[in-house]
């Protein structure tokens, strides 16, 4: 790695916490790898690990595959699988976001916001941010290969979607869409990874998942569309423009709530699920009564709060278990 650039390793990228602690104590020289992988901005982890944890906690009290046997009593989620899936979610994230650099490093250092990552930087060779990607793939194909097998295909069929993503913004104005179907994948695989099956309660949660996605990435989408009108990619940001921005959003997450709570009764979950659910209602609701289109500052404040969304439907489906 000394072979590499030091250009800008001592800056952080424009939507990483200015205290985070790849730029305040990770080694320097793999402090751009890090960076490849958004370790020091993980919210992108935590947004596509969060599926994956609802659906553990909606398979809990199914029968498990025979491969499988719960560490736990039937109700809550196993505390190995739960391991598993935040390792993977941090690993694959890492991996796809290595990936989605490298096909979009002509674009990046045209955009304020991702001039400085690492390969529009110079900090780290497309050869030697390849061969990482595929490091951290391989560590996630390990992970994986733990489940039983039709989990283990269901993973490997996601990799379709995250091949082609990075290419969506060059041809549709949604490629949150399929952003939406790939990081919410794990909302199909921790119930497969349960009960070596899919039924209709996990599907539900994955269309709430979906929704959930063109909600929170168009907000996200909002910081970048001066810059993206500029070269020519688009996203849904782009085709609502701030006027119409709102709606849509307020549809999108009616969409996420109604899914969610179909998923949850067809899962038979308790009355404490849909209370967890009045209340992400309020929080998703905040984030659209309060969103400034217009200033990139607040659209990611509003993005971040997806991620205590998360942890508190993941609660209500393990309470919905119990009462």
């Amino acid at each position: 790695m000394s072979e590499e650039r030091d250009q800008g390793t001592d800056q952080t990228i424009a939507d990483a916490p200015a205290d985070n602690w790849v730029d305040r104590r990770a080694p320097p020289g793999w402090r751009p790898y890090f960076k490849l992988s958004r370790f020091d901005r993980p919210i992108g982890a935590w947004l596509l690990l969060w599926p994956g944890l609802w659906s553990l906690a909606l398979a809990a009290g199914q029968p498990a595959a025979p491969s499988w046997r719960p560490l736990v009593a039937a109700g809550w989620p196993d505390p190995i699988l739960l391991m598993l899936f935040f390792l993977g979610a941090f690993v694959m994230r890492g991996a796809g976001c290595t990936y989605n650099d490298i096909v979009d490093r002509n674009f990046d250092g045209l955009v304020e916001r991702t001039a400085l990552r690492p390969i529009p930087s110079g900090q780290v060779s497309v050869a030697r941010a390849a061969a990482y990607m595929i490091a951290q793939a391989l560590l996630g194909f390990v992970i994986l290969l733990s489940f039983n097998p039709f989990a283990i295909w269901l993973g490997i069929a996601s990799l379709g979607l995250v091949a082609i993503y990075p290419f969506m913004k060059r041809i549709t104005y949604w490629p949150q869409l399929v952003l939406g179907l790939t990081f919410n994948w794990g909302a199909l695989l921790g119930w497969a990874a349960v009960t070596g099956t899919l039924s209709w309660a996990p599907l539900a949660l994955y269309l709430g998942g979906i929704f959930w996605t063109l909600g929170y990435d168009t907000i996200y989408a909002h910081q970048d569309k001066e810059d993206d009108l500029l070269i020519g990619v688009k996203s849904t940001a782009i085709k609502f423009g701030e006027a119409r921005t709102k709606p849509w959003l307020y549809a999108f997450y009616a969409g996420t709530m109604i899914s969610l709570a179909v998923s949850g009764m067809l899962a038979e979950l308790g009355p404490l699920y849909f209370m967890g659910l009045a209340m992400a209602t309020f929080m998703l609701t905040w984030q659209v009564r309060t969103l400034r289109p217009d200033l990139p500052g607040n659209c990611l404040i509003r993005f971040r709060a997806n991620h205590p969304f998360g942890l508190v439907i993941f609660f209500a489906i393990a309470l919905g278990h119990a009462v």
